[in-house]
């Protein structure tokens, strides 16, 4: 508890300055709706309201956009996965989150010589035999200077940012109640789940900070591609790699060799010896034999992230954001593509369906009639008229639509298939992401089907089902020791007991309710026999009153009957 207290007071002022942002950029009713102010305002700290109103004309994803921008490294960065998730965000939406960038100047290396100094153990202009001052590129996390090794090898050397851990940490501790304040306060968010979406981007950019963790993934990617030679990973050198610092190979550090960065097209001329169309095959084949194959891809495969390089090769850098895919989502995913591919709404269907679960108020009829007419709007269309990326994209759409999110591991999927296949086509307007697909989507589903594939898989499930056969007479004994010492629980759970048991009780009262009119008929008749007494009318008073009590509660009676029939004929009539 004291913890979180001191906690609380040290994010104080960082609180106080989103805030200020939101409020500067029209999200002044969003801090109210979140309680913000009130709790600023409790702490001592003044808000300042003056200038909104110029600010309300903007559009809300325009204001978005501009206040993560101020925000800094941790909020541009949400933004940037945001922009993958289609089935949270509308395209006006995603539009502007892909307009983010982050307007951070490099910083001097006299303010990084400290920090580098302790990872390299030692000047950087001793460690390197030619060390460049002036930085190759600035981000927010870190920036990348130029270097050449003792042996005359080019390489990069990325340095992340003195201080930004504390700083982003700080943010993700705001971010996790900000997500947890924005679910309790605004219904309409809960569906889209803000906490488990924060804490799945916490995850991701803390993995990113680790610039050694970047160096494993692009190892791993190297080893899974190593049949392509074609494609090429900067080797990572060890000796000089830490958490807060990298050193890789420069892609094209050779001068006999030509690299074009992925955003200058107009290079790739075949007077210069480069081939587009068998540019886009290769990149598209390798992207995806990291995704549906090895289950590890590059998440962020846009033209800045890759290089082409003469021989028609093509380096992929920066894999600090990979996604990865268990065996089991992979098959789900060739089950999605193949279905998607071949026109197979049921197959497609049936795996969403899956993926997005059986939610609270969700009608699963209409879900899956939406998604059926979705594909089975392409029947008869060509296989090369076909986009898959942006097929994906509408059925987030469709998903969104029905309050429904992706996993996060397959929004980043997502995002990385409208990548590439938009690079494609960049390259080569004749691409088509579904010829490329096809067959290699074959050739995973006929290997799964290899009879060393199907022993294996036959050894496990004997394994487990040994395993499982093991320890049933420890379980067995463990459950009788339970019942005799009355430890033992059933719990059965039937759907719609609640309704049974109210329709029980109505008709018990049902039941009692005509027990006592029939008692005070025959009490009246009773004493209507007996002479003397008060009168009412002529009649015996208390006869009297039986009858008449007798008379309301039948019409009482016979109304709850009708009205308990007239309801059940409306529900039958819905269903």
């Amino acid at each position: 508890m004291l913890k979180e207290t001191l906690g609380a007071a040290r994010d104080m002022g960082r609180l106080n300055e989103i805030a200020g942002v939101l409020i500067r950029h029209g999200l002044g009713d969003s801090v109210r709706r979140l309680g913000l102010a009130d709790k600023l305002e409790r702490a001592g700290h003044a808000i300042r309201w003056e200038h909104v109103a110029d600010l309300a004309r903007i559009e809300p994803p325009v204001q978005v956009r501009l206040a993560m921008e101020e925000l800094g490294p941790t909020f541009v960065k949400l933004g940037q996965i945001l922009a993958g998730r289609a089935d949270l965000f509308g395209p006006e939406w995603i539009a502007q989150f892909e307009r983010l960038h982050s307007q951070v100047p490099a910083l001097p290396l006299d303010q990084l010589r400290s920090q580098l100094r302790e990872d390299l153990g030692g000047e950087p202009e001793a460690v390197f035999a030619r060390f460049d001052v002036e930085p190759l590129a600035a981000a927010s996390i870190a920036q990348v200077h130029r270097a050449q090794l003792k042996d005359g090898t080019e390489v990069v050397v990325k340095i992340r940012r003195p201080g930004i851990t504390e700083v982003i940490e700080a943010d993700l501790r705001l971010l996790a109640r900000l997500a947890a304040l924005a679910e309790a306060e605004m219904a309409a968010l809960k569906p889209y789940h803000p906490q488990q979406l924060v804490r799945e981007f916490a995850k991701s950019l803390r993995r990113e900070l680790d610039l050694a963790a970047e160096c494993r993934h692009a190892e791993r990617i190297a080893a899974n591609l190593v049949a392509l030679p074609h494609i090429v990973i900067p080797r990572v050198y060890w000796a000089h790699t830490g958490e807060r610092v990298n050193v890789q190979d420069y892609v094209g550090g050779s001068h006999s060799e030509l690299s074009v960065a992925g955003g200058q097209l107009d290079q790739l001329t075949a007077e210069a010896g480069f081939d587009r169309p068998l540019l886009a095959r290769r990149g598209a084949h390798a992207v995806l034999k990291m995704i549906v194959e090895d289950g590890f891809f590059h998440a962020d495969p846009h033209p800045g992230n890759v290089f082409y390089l003469s021989g028609n090769r093509i380096a992929f850098i920066d894999f600090g954001m990979v996604g990865r895919l268990s065996a089991r989502r992979r098959e789900e995913l060739l089950d999605l593509l193949l279905g998607l591919v071949e026109r197979q709404p049921k197959a497609v269907a049936e795996v969403l369906l899956d993926w997005t679960g059986d939610e609270h108020g969700l009608n699963l009829a209409q879900l899956e009639n939406e998604i059926e007419a979705f594909v089975d709007q392409y029947h008869g269309t060509p296989l090369a008229q076909l986009h898959l990326g942006q097929m994906l994209a509408d059925i987030s759409v469709i998903l969104r639509e029905h309050h429904l999110g992706l996993p996060p591991d397959l929004a980043l999927l997502i995002k990385a298939f409208i990548s590439l296949e938009g690079m494609g086509r960049g390259l080569d307007p004749d691409f088509h992401m579904t010829t490329e697909a096809l067959p290699l989507l074959r050739q995973v589903v006929r290997a799964g089907y290899r009879p060393q594939v199907l022993a294996a898989r036959a050894w496990q499930t004997l394994r487990r089902t040994l395993a499982v056969a093991e320890q049933l007479p420890h379980d067995v004994s463990r459950l009788l020791r339970n019942a005799r010492r009355g430890r033992l629980q059933v719990s059965i759970e039937l759907a719609h007991l609640k309704r049974v048991g109210d329709q029980i009780d109505r008709a018990a009262n049902r039941l009692a309710m005509a027990l006592v009119i029939a008692a005070l008929i025959i009490g009246a008749s009773i004493v209507m026999t007996v002479k003397g007494g008060p009168t009412l009318f002529g009649l015996p008073a208390f006869g009297f009153l039986g009858f008449g009590g007798a008379v309301l509660g039948g019409l009482w009676l016979v109304r709850a009957i009708w009205r308990s029939s007239r309801s059940r004929g409306l529900d039958d009539a819905e269903s």
